[in-house]
């Protein structure tokens, strides 16, 4: 099991697993290629690169996240034509009833930022297990594209 923390960026291939655990408004952004089992995960904190210093890290922002990681799997031998995406998390975790435009709504807008950009480079999304209230944690098995994913409630996979 390869722990991908807070705003890092991590590749592996079959059998290994990368995990987030904790993804409340973060969002994972697992991206693999099934025909030669590698792939990689990126947990991101914010949306746009835009908003903030990058401080040398890229896996902070959606739109840098996904570049770096995208780069990485390229170095691993993944082609762009076979990559499939899967995203997890961007909770709302706060009830707030007037929350569009405040912190308090930033999963949705990782989200959405991360739609964009995997849109923006033609890459098709898998699955997703994306919005609510709940925080989560992420399995990805990178050697069949499996993704588990663990609430306080439930166990889902996509």
């Amino acid at each position: 099991m390869i722990r991908v923390g807070i705003s890092e960026i991590k590749t592996a291939s079959h059998p290994e697993i990368l995990s987030s655990v904790g993804l409340g408004s973060c969002v994972g952004i697992c991206l693999y290629d099934p025909t030669i089992k590698v792939g990689g995960m990126a947990h991101v904190l914010l949306p746009s690169s835009k908003s903030g210093k990058i401080d040398g890290n890229p896996g902070k922002f959606a739109d840098t996240a996904i570049n770096a990681l995208l780069q990485k799997l390229g170095e691993d031998g993944v082609l762009m034509k076979n990559i499939k995406a899967k995203l997890v998390g961007g909770a709302s975790m706060f009830a707030i009833s007037d929350s569009n435009d405040s912190m308090f709504s930033m999963g949705p807008k990782n989200v959405a930022a991360a739609k964009n950009v995997l849109t923006s480079r033609g890459i098709k999304l898998d699955g997703e297990h994306t919005g609510g209230s709940q925080g989560r944690t992420v399995e990805f098995h990178v050697g069949t594209g499996r993704v588990v994913i663990k609430t306080m409630v439930c166990t889902t996979e996509i």
